[in-house]
């Protein structure tokens, strides 16, 4: 049995079945026989099931809402502010799916034409993250299943409630039950997902379980996405408005309790507008309501996994052994759940692990830098690259630094934010492929290639 316990309570919200080997099997083979028939049918028909499902979403975004932040903690305006962004994101595969998985013609003379066409990779393992379940999910099941594969959907441990009103969901816009089905459980039942030989898995989740994902999938030659880590940096120039800047930042550091894939983690900022950055960006901190996920003016929630807090703090106690100064926070709360204050260290450096290693929490490190060429140094000394963002008025300035970050995304002026119009991808240890955009439409089908010449 699963245990789905709220971080903000500590209690049992429900005792769920895992999914053990043999059901596993049977939901693979369930979908493996499906695949085709859904396959066959017509772009237009798979579109009008996926917009129902989207309608529905909408409908039920507070009850939908309510649930997340119950089993992870996310306070309840991010919560809603999830479900109801989703809905948009389906529009737009929605919109694109027509012209991204047309066949294309690429070369017609009066004797032969030849043409690309789509088809779906067949079976999809779409093992899903808690940070965000409505926003990763639908980045990989949309496109998937609107390309005709077949989706076993693995939610998270901490968000299988959710992962179980999503399946609740496609069934009552009439997707066909073994077309979208959701394996139950821990890393187990992922595991057991990847023993059998399917198209296509696509993880989002950490490093260390990202490579071992790839080397369960390798025996198969499957089709490997991954989703990772990151210790994503901001560089705030001399020439930025402070009281514009500092808003914006600390809620790329804390939004999510911390918890977001492209969280802001480490912050370098220009010797000349250190003090002020520091002063202004500290009183916003400490402006912010930590509290009861469910109560409307909570913006800092529990965190979703107890083990976090103690990775928080030996993050805060090792920088402060090597030198580093806290401004605040720094510990867990005295209180039922899995809060952890909010928390500004300064005089960090390089040699902390809270400027090296993924916090994914409400933590942050400020560390002062004299010139642009030692902010690239910094922002580029990771083995992680999703993404890095440039606060200044020289539009010049910030490409000629972002050239220069190994990441998949870059900011100009903005942080932690993502459009479906974009690829999202990440380099080195935050993964490999990518989802949105209409690269990831595509990245659900592979390629045939047509020789088609008329009779002589």
């Amino acid at each position: 049995m699963l245990t789905v316990v709220n971080p903000a309570t500590e209690a049992v919200i429900e005792e769920l079945p895992s999914d053990d080997a043999a059901a596993i099997a049977q939901k693979v083979a369930a979908a493996r026989a499906a695949q085709p028939a859904w396959a066959d049918r017509t772009l237009a028909e798979r579109k009008q099931l996926i917009q129902r499902f989207g309608e529905l979403l909408a409908n039920q975004a507070d009850p939908l809402a309510e649930l997340l932040t119950c089993e992870m903690g996310k306070p309840i305006q991010q919560a809603r502010a999830e479900v109801k962004t989703t809905v948009s994101r389906i529009g737009f595969f929605l919109e694109q799916a027509d012209s991204t998985l047309a066949t294309e013609t690429v070369l017609a003379t009066p004797g032969l034409q030849e043409q690309i066409s789509h088809e779906p990779l067949g079976i999809i393992a779409n093992i899903s993250a808690w940070n965000y379940p409505y926003f990763v999910g639908s980045n990989v099941f949309i496109p998937a299943l609107l390309a005709g594969n077949a989706v076993l959907y693995k939610p998270s441990e901490f968000a299988s409630l959710t992962g179980r009103a999503i399946a609740q969901l496609m069934q009552q816009a009439g997707i066909p039950t073994d077309i979208f089905q959701t394996v139950v459980g821990t890393g187990q039942a992922g595991a057991a997902l990847l023993d059998h030989p399917l198209n296509g898995v696509f993880f989002t989740g950490s490093y260390a379980t990202g490579c071992k994902i790839a080397a369960m999938a390798a025996k198969h030659l499957m089709k490997v996405q991954l989703e990772l880590g990151g210790k994503d940096p901001v560089y705030i120039t001399e020439d930025v408005d402070i009281a514009t800047v500092v808003p914006a930042v600390a809620d790329g550091a804390f939004y999510n309790t911390g918890q977001s894939c492209c969280a802001v983690e480490r912050i370098y900022v220009h010797a000349r507008v250190y003090d002020a950055f520091v002063e202004t960006f500290l009183a916003t901190v400490r402006s912010f309501v930590v509290g009861d996920p469910m109560q409307e003016t909570t913006y800092i929630g529990p965190l979703a996994r107890r083990p976090q807090l103690d990775v928080l703090q030996q993050q805060v106690e090792e920088a402060i052994a090597k030198g580093a100064t806290l401004l605040t926070g720094g510990t867990p709360l005295d209180r039922p759940g899995y809060f952890f204050a909010p928390t500004v260290l300064t005089d960090v450096n390089h040699t902390m692990s809270v400027m090296m290693e993924e916090s994914f929490g409400p933590i942050i490190g400020i560390q002062k830098v004299s010139s642009d060429e030692e902010a690239i140094a910094l922002m580029a000394d990771t083995p992680y690259g999703l993404t890095a963002s440039v606060y200044t008025a020289d539009r010049d300035r910030a490409i000629r630094i972002l050239k220069q970050m190994n990441t998949g995304t870059v900011y100009w002026n903005c942080c932690d934010r993502v459009s479906p119009r974009l690829p999202w991808s990440g380099r080195g240890h935050s993964g490999i492929g990518l989802t949105l955009s209409t690269y990831g439409i595509q990245t659900f089908t592979q390629p045939k290639a047509w020789h088609l010449r008329g009779p002589a």
